[in-house]
């Protein structure tokens, strides 16, 4: 599940940047990001002790079915609102068309049929796909001689993510490019309620969390949800150079696990170097971006405020302003 978030973030998120730019909605901003924090730092906070118990993965499912009440019921009063809208204009079909994109009424209920009949055959192959990959990667375990923790950052992490990527790569492509932060986003949010959520309470004695995991790969996981924000922030958009540097991440995290994991001597120079260059060059660089943009925005709101204030005191005076902002010498 750690190793799921660390490389839906970083790859999944960082290939699709690098294949189009991603646009972000201030509302997923204001509301997913931050939820999304909020369960990644909760989520290290239970673990301190050990072991994610099954009173705590209840606490981690009860949010995530609140999280789910709270978009459902935002999501239908939007609709509403675009309802009324669309049939408050002229022309506009009175309490909005419920029989369908065709006119046809029972054509809805066909398409929903259709498409939940694909849902459940892909959760069947998903389900059997799971099971080979845990199977296969428990093989690889025990003929490197690596731990499940190094298996699960690395070959299942990567492997449970396929669909997240494939998803996320198709809606850059087609252009639909904020889908592609939503399904990063809504999938690790998931990943952590339901998925580590149900673990803590089904398995015996909760889910046991080993030192390592606790010295860095969930404190490095809280990091990647924290640099979601800012990221996301610097002009709602991630950038294919963002983009670039996720992936880049994501490729020294692996190759840290890996040698690490072989007790290889190149650990403590490549340590060093991420940690007294890489890291600092990269925080240096994001707050300085979300400085800029914080003045950009101020500018604007500032000119905003200008233009208002001028547009009113020609309103009062009766001066007429042409669009290319010259006065011609409009009177009463």
């Amino acid at each position: 599940m750690v190793g799921s978030n660390i490389v839906n973030v970083l790859l999944v998120l960082g290939i699709s940047a690098i294949v189009l730019p991603i646009g972000v909605s201030s509302r997923l901003v204001r509301s997913d990001l931050p939820i999304l924090i909020g369960f990644s730092v909760l989520t290290l906070v239970l673990a301190l002790d050990g072991g994610i118990s099954r009173a705590d993965g209840a606490g981690l499912l009860g949010f995530l079915l609140l999280y789910f009440v709270i978009v459902v019921t935002a999501s239908r009063r939007r609709a509403r609102d675009a309802t009324r809208a669309t049939a408050a204009r002229p022309g506009g079909p009175p309490g909005g068309d419920t029989t369908g994109t065709d006119g046809i009424p029972g054509s809805r209920g066909r398409m929903v049929a259709r498409h939940a009949a694909f849902v459940v055959v892909g959760v069947a192959l998903l389900v059997l796909g799971a099971r080979l990959l845990v199977s296969g990667a428990t093989g690889i375990a025990q003929a490197l001689g690596l731990s499940d923790l190094v298996i699960g950052l690395t070959v299942v992490s990567i492997g449970t993510s396929l669909p997240e990527l494939a998803t996320s790569v198709t809606a850059a492509i087609r252009g639909e490019r904020e889908m592609a932060l939503g399904n990063v986003a809504g999938s690790n949010i998931f990943n952590l309620g339901m998925v580590l959520g149900t673990a803590g309470i089904v398995a015996p004695g909760g889910v046991p969390v080993s030192g390592g995991a606790l010295e860095l790969d969930l404190p490095f996981m809280v990091a990647v949800a924290l640099a979601f924000l800012p990221l996301a922030f610097t002009g709602y958009v991630i950038s294919r150079f963002e983009g670039a540097v996720l992936v880049g991440y994501f490729v020294a995290y692996t190759a840290y696990l890996l040698l690490d994991a072989a007790g290889h001597d190149a650990l403590e120079p490549f340590s060093t170097v991420m940690l007294l260059f890489v890291v600092p060059l990269t925080v240096l660089s994001l707050v300085t971006f979300v400085s800029f943009e914080l003045g950009v925005r101020s500018g604007r709101r500032v000119e905003r405020e200008a233009a208002g204030q001028a547009n009113g005191l020609n309103v009062m005076t009766g001066t007429i302003v042409p669009p290319n902002g010259e006065d011609r010498g409009g009177g009463n």
